[in-house]
């Protein structure tokens, strides 16, 4: 879906209205505690309901963001998002368990428009934009880490320290590769030794880390987002270091598949089927079985699906279909995949139309970004296609972000795109009209 450059409503200078700034702030609360999630850690904090809390402070940003003048139009991705809600409820007044699928719309998908619409509406420049990118590259940065160093297993595969959204080893890796680019995108970024250091360390860890959890479809996620970092940041980006870092990191990587009987099992096991040492015999085929039930589902309930959160109940273990796109079709019919379609379509198209933005052209930190969430959103559309997300909400925020980063890009604040420099003129020039005849088509230096 085609989207509109939307200039800030704000005049270029003036500061923000005390009510834009309140309901940004409200975002950058919403977005710390969502990656942060500090009850899982802190003492006491486990009694409180933080869920319910992150989502008062996201519904309260949206009902500020919503009274200020300050706000842009909504992007058409968003837009798009809105509509999902809106099938989602109607799903959810067909479903099977209608209880259950008003409360997953609710209390979980709603959480992702809002947060879209917040970005959208509210991010109007590159440091704000950057604040945002920087808690969830720290935070994802600090799980690995953490992680890795606590060393938490669950029949041989690392867990995340969280309790949450990176606890499971495919959640945990899937986005790892989703916030891979953005960590790359500081590093280059950044100046001073320390902060190098972090960065640098911190993408060691990431990197160890999806191999630690033995999660495939991380794995897939994150050889798309290293590759698309590799092209964006080394070749065309011409890094020396980029490219010579990648190829270690490649031969690293090999080298530790080789050497893991129960990883490069499991690596086979994607398409072989059972495998010996892969540590979940009959893993294929219940996968298959689950895709399988997913699409019967959606033949069987095309228009509204099973109910948001439903399809569990039509499986031996309550298990999810591992697809989110055959699970979003189960659970909310043909057009509520369409609308999801849709809306990673139209963030694909800001990233591309972004890079003919002055912006993209005269900012090398918004040139970072856009090559990040480009190399993150292939991550994510791969990674979703072995692992059920659809409310998880780092797609909606990546999705929100290039909606901003697009506006951003085509903002007065960056002018006119420079004109495109003269045609080299050649150092053939013919011979002057009074020339002889016989020499009007010849060439002289």
């Amino acid at each position: 879906m085609a989207t509109t450059a939307t200039i800030p409503i704000r005049p270029l200078g003036k500061k923000p209205t005390q009510q834009a700034s309140l309901a940004y702030g409200a975002l950058v609360v919403f977005t710390f505690l969502y990656y942060y999630r500090p009850s899982d850690f802190i003492p006491g904090l486990g009694f409180i309901p933080m869920e319910k809390i992150i989502g008062g402070i996201a519904l309260a940003a949206l009902l500020v963001s919503l009274a200020t003048k300050d706000r842009t139009e909504i992007p058409m991705a968003v837009k798009v998002l809105m509509l999902m809600f809106v099938q989602m409820m109607v799903a959810s007044a067909f479903a099977v368990w209608k209880g259950g699928a008003f409360s997953t719309t609710i209390e979980k998908f709603s959480k992702g428009v809002i947060v879209a619409m917040l970005i959208g509406m509210i991010v109007s420049s590159i440091s704000q934009m950057r604040r945002l990118f920087l808690i969830q590259a720290t935070a994802v940065t600090l799980i690995a880490v953490a992680s890795v160093l606590v060393n938490r297993q669950v029949e041989g595969r690392l867990e995340g320290v969280q309790k949450g959204i990176l606890e499971n080893p495919n959640d945990l890796a899937i986005n790892i590769a989703i916030t891979f680019p953005l960590c790359v995108a500081f590093l280059l970024a950044s100046k001073g030794f320390l902060k190098k250091a972090f960065w640098t360390v911190g993408i060691i860890f990431m990197l160890y880390a999806v191999k630690a959890t033995a999660s495939r479809s991380g794995l897939i996620a994150m050889i798309i987002s290293g590759m698309i970092c590799f092209w964006a940041y080394g070749i065309k980006g011409k890094r020396r270091g980029i490219v010579v870092s990648a190829m270690l990191i490649a031969v690293a990587g090999v080298l530790l598949l080789a050497s893991s009987t129960t990883y490069r099992a499991r690596v086979v096991s994607i398409f072989a089927g059972n495998v010996e040492n892969s540590g979940d015999k009959g893993s294929l085929e219940k996968r298959s079985a689950l895709l399988k039930e997913s699409i019967r589902q959606t033949a069987l309930h095309p228009f509204f699906g099973v109910g948001p959160g439903c399809f569990p109940m039509f499986t031996d273990h309550w298990q999810v279909a591992h697809n989110t796109y055959t699970e979003i079709s189960a659970e909310s019919g043909i057009l509520g995949l369409s609308l999801f379609l849709l809306a990673l379509t139209g963030a694909f198209r800001n990233v591309k139309k972004l890079r003919s933005s002055p912006g993209y052209q005269k900012d090398p930190q918004l040139r970072l970004f856009t090559d990040a969430l480009w190399a993150s959103l292939a991550a994510y559309v791969s990674g979703a296609a072995f692992s059920s997300t659809e409310y998880n909400l780092f797609c909606y925020f990546i999705i929100a972000y290039t909606c901003s980063l697009y506006r951003i890009g085509f903002s007065p604040v960056y002018g006119e795109l420079d004109p495109a420099p003269e045609v080299k003129k050649s150092k053939w020039t013919r011979l002057p009209s009074g020339a002889p005849e016989t020499d009007k088509l010849a060439w002289t230096r």
